[in-house]
């Protein structure tokens, strides 16, 4: 530990969303004695992007999403897809561990059975997906994922999307059955309930961080407004974990670390078209997911999507990306050029050049009228009425642009990791897959925070207790990752094989 504290240390978690909820499940059971604060600017938990209507809920785990397994020089590169799948695999053990032992409650499901299906036509798509399955099934991870060319099977998978097909097209189908819907925004609220529970830890909704910094011991002062009383106070911190979604980036660059600079973000917004016949509805049980468009963000794969939210089935079908400059759904339209500094003009000016389709996508995207988005959900569903679908907007997405010394600046696609030298402040940025990938991600955090702790037998002896697999590869281990997928399946009550 940095400080030699009589107190115990006090770790202030910023932002009430599934990762914040999964770094204090994990430190409290690593550090029983230590007092923590979760702060969050919305009056709800889980209220931005790990709620049920702002978060796709796909569970990624590289089963369906095509944009996790590029086509490099003729070959098929599944190393991303790996990454995910294990990862998605351990997340599901802290769920199971959790459920097992009464910490969070599954009387409503946070987590239901759904086929992650990904479905392509045309020759070069074809073979694509072929040489695709191919490899993936090489990996014990992937090993039950079914390849079908045969119209007859793939209209037996997902029949609304096969009738009134031309009979001479090539299509291609992938599916695994073991796929799932999951309610991240009720995994994190059970998560902060129980954590709750306990004397030293502290939720406190309603409340905004508006400004931080280290003061000369090395604590960090925050400067907090209860919005409701419109009271300020400023409280000291050992550590802080900064977890705010696209709220993030600006909290960061009010931290004044070094690792901060050369960051900014490209705020990306989604809609989804809902339908509103249940007859529709009822008959469609799976995650379909295609090719994204030329140009288009990876969040931008469109999809044909059974969702369970609540306990009630749903089917949307999107997204459709659009542009706005708040930060957050619950944000303010001047997010993003209050972002800008002069650390991160140049890195988001070249990254802009650079990606010039992104934008062009983007201006068409919001151009598009209800027709027009309904045109694209016909690919997927040829017979789809237009009154039976109605359009909802989803989660506000800050896809991260990182200042490179070789190219200026990148615009990146995934999460990444931001902590100080002396690793009292962590932050965390970007988008998918995210919340699937939670558990995985915070412990790196931890590691990042920790790193003498870690090492430790008690430490290591802890984490395994939740996460049984942890120190192994269930990606080198075949029986390993057969075993652990067939525990947690038990536990979270999924499908069996």
């Amino acid at each position: 530990m940095r400080f030699m504290n009589k107190e115990p240390t006090h770790i202030v978690l910023i932002g009430a969303g599934i990762m914040s909820a999964t770094l204090g499940i994990l430190l409290r059971k690593l550090m029983p004695d230590v007092n923590i604060s979760i702060y969050e600017r919305l009056d709800k938990i889980a209220a931005e992007s790990s709620d049920v209507w702002n978060n796709a809920g796909t569970g990624h785990s590289a089963f369906c999403e095509l944009n996790y397994t590029p086509l490099e020089n003729g070959e098929v590169d599944i190393s991303k897809a790996l990454e995910i799948a294990s990862s998605f695999e351990i997340s599901k053990e802290l769920w199971a561990y959790l459920t097992e032992h009464h910490f969070i409650s599954n009387e409503i499901p946070f987590i239901n059975d759904i086929p992650h299906m990904s479905f392509v036509w045309g020759k070069d798509n074809v073979n694509f997906l072929e040489k695709r399955y191919s490899s993936m099934q090489k990996e014990a991870i992937f090993q039950d994922m079914q390849f079908t060319c045969d119209q007859t099977q793939i209209s037996d998978w997902v029949p609304l999307m096969m009738d009134g097909r031309v009979d001479s097209e090539l299509f291609a189908a992938t599916k695994m059955d073991i796929g799932t819907d999951v309610n991240f925004g009720l995994i994190a609220q059970s998560m902060i309930g129980h954590l709750e529970s306990h004397e030293d830890v502290e939720v406190f909704l309603g409340h905004e961080i508006k400004d931080l910094s280290q003061v000369k011991d090395g604590h960090w002062k925050l400067e907090i407004e209860n919005l409701s009383t419109e009271e300020n106070k400023e409280i000291l911190a050992d550590y802080v974990f900064i977890g705010a979604g696209g709220g993030s980036l600006p909290l960061l660059e009010k931290s004044g670390i070094e690792e901060s600079l050369g960051y900014g973000g490209f705020p990306i917004s989604g809609e989804f078209l809902r339908c509103t016949n249940d007859e529709v509805v009822n008959q469609h049980e799976a995650k379909v997911y295609g090719k994204a468009a030329v140009g288009s963000p990876p969040m931008s794969v469109p999809h044909l999507d059974t969702r369970i939210i609540n306990g009630e089935r749903s089917l949307f079908f999107g997204p459709y990306a659009g542009f706005t400059t708040k930060f957050l759904k619950n944000g303010s339209y001047l997010d993003l050029p209050l972002s800008i500094e002069v650390h991160n003009v140049w890195p988001i000016l070249v990254a802009g050049v650079k990606n010039i389709d992104l934008t062009k996508y983007l201006i068409k995207q919001n151009a598009q009228t209800r027709e027009d988005r309904f045109e694209e959900l016909l690919a997927y569903y040829p017979n789809a009425q237009i009154d039976d679908w109605e359009l909802t907007v989803a989660g506000q997405r800050v896809q991260i642009i990182q200042k490179d010394k070789d190219e200026g600046g990148v615009l990146k696609f995934g999460t990444e990791i931001v902590c100080s030298a002396d690793k009292s402040i962590s932050a965390l940025l970007g988008a998918s897959p995210g919340a699937s990938t939670s558990v995985s991600v915070m412990l790196e955090v931890i590691e990042h925070m920790f790193p003498n702790e870690m090492k430790t037998a008690e430490w290591q002896k802890a984490i395994q207790e939740m996460i049984p697999s942890f120190g192994q590869s269930i990606l080198d281990d075949a029986s390993l990752c057969m075993k652990t997928r067939e525990r947690t399946t038990e536990i979270l009550n999924l499908r069996k094989k």
